[in-house]
């Protein structure tokens, strides 16, 4: 077997019938050689360790590719469930633009974590404009990672909340063809296919994703559907030099994707949703997202005795236009301040234009993007013996670039009655500028090892150079750096092989946006504790975990996902601010008769923030502030329960998710103050049956309960979850 395929093979089969995201000390059981075979796979899949118990401090899941394939999620908001210490605002129902947070982070456009993809940054533009309006197709990953606290220092920009890294399909060792096929309510469809092999010393992989769907809601007035389509193509081929016990290797993947989606940001009044919650104004009937995606990456591996390094060049190109209803022009209400309020006497005339029930303008906001992420990174790692103590050093550099473009755009278009919608004038430019940064990121990390204790201290150095330039206006420029190093220390005490108890302390950071000139709002920092409980005595594994983020200054900063009421990319300070909670998994599994096992999985999590100080901002989310206020779209308890029957050819998973009550707006004096997200349960059902060990079917029934819930009313009114959902699969590997 390559080096690659072993180690994957080893950790699929030994988590295959776990009902969650298992930690890297469930990981490590795959291999109990410490052979050098596994540690290339290792800078790609980051997780993974040869102890029985992982014994570094810092939080860690790992969601294996048994575990992915369980449920057939396509929406990584339901894969991430399982994973303590996440909160989510949900969009669209099919997570297309998934809203993720770690640890009371704002779940915003995922722009608080840092994004990877085989351990390298895959958000468009990182460090210059983080939204991740581009999240890779997780229907085609083998592994979903998530590190937070002294974990996370590793991987940078930002450091408060943590890293989300997408492990994709490794070249296979020997001839592998796979298909998936599978159909579902509102004509969803899934195409996914792959083949490799290796021969000698090279190996190649193909792999394609098709996914679409019509949507599961109806426009008034039109036949226009609410669904998407989405393609994804990756190419990976290497070659092995490698000669005795020197290993080197190298590889190029090459991807392309692309995306169509008739989504929109307007949503419904409460009472309509209340009424009819799959219906679409007929305003929105012109809204569409389109969208394309490449990557090229070079992967250089290279390893002798107890040394190795890993060198990545990498680029990605992502472009995107979304048009959608804005608003209805200059000194008009807001879409928002029409939907919260459709019936007073200034309001109830555009509500009518939205509905298609009266007549007049509205106005189609365009917003043309196109990003560039670049770089270069090395990571190595070398294990010594010093003073009689194991060390393990790993070091890292990373030079990069990216930018977006901004080429926003409107056009005024006339709605008469009966939702008859005509284009009146040509495109008005509206928004035209570059943000770019050049940035150097740095890291060392000795992790010590004195019998029972390791100990991990590292720090991490992150020095950008940014511009922003106004294309409409000259004489609006900014340049600006920042330079900042940040330390981390964490230590695990092994009770005995099974137990342990760890604690650590970081420094987090996120820089501000390269237009934001820093005399008035500053980066966001934050010193951050963690401790907790690891166990994994063979019968139940699992980890409690408590922490506490001290921001010294909370950042948050504009966007029309959030709020057209702002100005674009604007960050405000939100000052001192505590977060605190309890983060906990379990996991078991019961042998019910010998050909019969119950895997079950507990995740728990407390989160509670709090401002330490009263003021008021114009951030929509917030207004004004009182001490003691905790941060919007934060639910104080979630849980997710899942357990399921596993048997020789078949198996049955229920999950079972709870999240709390959240609401909308932290202070008052601003849209949705006072309006909360109820408190929601979700069951998701998934049944395999096994006709041989190349083929099987599968059904799963999203939402069985057909539960109909507001999952947000951001940035333009009231929209709901998905509907109670099939699918039937079917699948063969050759």
């Amino acid at each position: 077997m390559s080096k690659i395929s072993k180690v994957t093979l080893a950790v699929t089969t030994s988590l295959i019938g776990l009902n969650a995201p298992v930690f890297a000390a469930e990981a490590a059981n795959a291999t109990e050689e410490n052979s050098s075979d596994s540690r290339f796979y290792e800078r790609i899949q980051i997780l993974g360790s040869h102890d029985k118990l992982r014994t570094q401090g810092g939080a860690t899941s790992l969601v294996s590719e048994a575990e992915l394939e369980k449920f057939e999620f396509d929406d990584i908001n339901k894969i991430l469930a399982t994973v303590p210490g996440v909160n989510i605002r949900e969009e669209d129902g099919y997570g297309l633009r998934p809203n993720i947070g770690f640890r009371g982070a704002t779940p915003e456009r995922s722009k608080k974590i840092s994004l990877m993809e085989d351990g390298v940054l895959i958000s468009p533009a990182p460090y210059s404009a983080p939204s991740a309006y581009y999240f890779p197709m997780v229907s085609r990953m083998t592994a979903v990672e998530v590190f937070k606290g002294p974990a996370a220092i590793k991987y940078g920009p930002n450091t408060v909340a943590g890293a989300l890294n997408l492990v994709t399909r490794e070249v296979p060792d020997m001839a592998t063809t796979a298909l998936d096929i599978a159909y579902g309510s509102d004509q969803y469809g899934k195409i996914h296919a792959y083949h490799g092999n290796t021969s000698n010393h090279f190996g190649y992989l193909i792999e394609g994703l098709y996914t679409r769907a019509d949507g599961f809601k109806t426009i008034d007035f039109s036949e226009q559907t609410t669904g998407f389509e989405k393609s994804d193509v990756m190419a990976k081929f290497n070659y092995d030099f490698s000669q005795g016990k020197m290993k080197n290797f190298v590889e190029i993947k090459l991807a392309y994707a692309t995306e169509q989606s008739d989504e929109t940001y307007l949503g419904l009044t409460r009472e309509d949703l209340a009424a009819n919650p799959y219906r679409r104004y007929a305003a929105s009937q012109n809204d569409q997202m389109n969208w394309d995606h490449d990557t090229i990456q070079l992967t250089h591996y290279y390893e002798q005795g107890a040394f190795d390094i890993t060198t990545r060049i990498y680029q990605h190109n992502f472009a995107r236009d979304w048009a959608k209803v804005s608003s209805f022009g200059a000194n008009t209400p807001s879409l928002l301040d029409v939907l919260i309020n459709p019936t007073t006497e200034t309001n109830q005339s555009y509500y009518q234009i939205l509905t298609g029930t009266g007549s007049g303008e509205f106005i189609l906001g365009t917003n043309d993007r196109s990003y560039r992420s670049r770089g270069i990174q090395s990571d190595l790692g070398f294990s010594f013996n010093f003073i009689g103590l194991e060390h393990k050093l790993d070091a890292g550099v990373r030079l990069h670039q990216d930018y977006i473009n901004r080429d926003h755009f409107e056009e005024t278009y006339a709605m008469a009655v009966g939702g008859q919608v005509t284009n009146q004038n040509d495109k008005t430019f509206t928004t035209v500028n570059q943000e770019k940064s050049d940035a150097i990121s740095v890291y060392i990390q000795d992790t010590v090892t004195l019998e029972a204790l390791t100990l991990t201290a590292g720090v991490r150095g992150e020095f950008i150079d940014s511009h922003y330039i106004n294309g409409n206006n000259e004489l609006d420029y900014l340049k600006k750096d920042s330079r900042i190093w940040l330390p981390s220390i964490s230590a695990f005490y092994k009770l005995d092989e099974d137990y342990g108890v760890f604690a650590g302390i970081h420094e987090g950071y996120v820089p501000s946006s390269p237009q934001q000139n820093d005399e008035n709002v500053e980066a966001e920092k934050s010193i951050n504790y963690e401790v907790g409980f690891r166990f994994n005595n063979n019968q139940i594994n699992g980890e409690i975990v408590g922490f506490f983020n001290d921001y010294s200054n909370l950042k948050e900063s504009c966007s029309f996902s959030q709020s057209s009421n702002c100005e674009l990319d604007a960050d405000f300070n939100g000052g001192d601010v505590n977060v605190f909670g309890i983060e906990a998994h379990l996991a078991s599994r019961l042998s019910l008769s010998s050909s019969l096992d119950m895997p079950w999985s507990i995740t728990y999590s407390y989160i509670n923030s709090e401002f330490q100080q009263s003021f008021d901002s114009d951030y929509p989310q917030w207004g004004e502030i009182n001490k003691g206020d905790s941060m919007p779209y934060q639910p104080d308890h979630s849980f997710t329960l899942t357990t399921g029957l596993a048997a020789d050819d078949w198996q049955v998973n229920l999950q079972a998710k709870y999240t709390g009550e959240m609401q909308e707006a932290a202070g008052d004096g601003v849209n949705l103050s006072g309006s909360v997200i109820e408190a929601q349960t979700i069951f998701d059902l998934s049944a395999s049956y096994f006709i041989s060990s190349a083929q099987s079917v599968y059904l799963k029934v999203d939402n069985i309960t057909d539960e109909i819930n507001i999952i947000s009313s951001r940035p333009n009114g009231a929209r709901p979850g998905k509907p109670r959902m099939f699918v039937l699969g079917y699948k063969v590997s050759l």
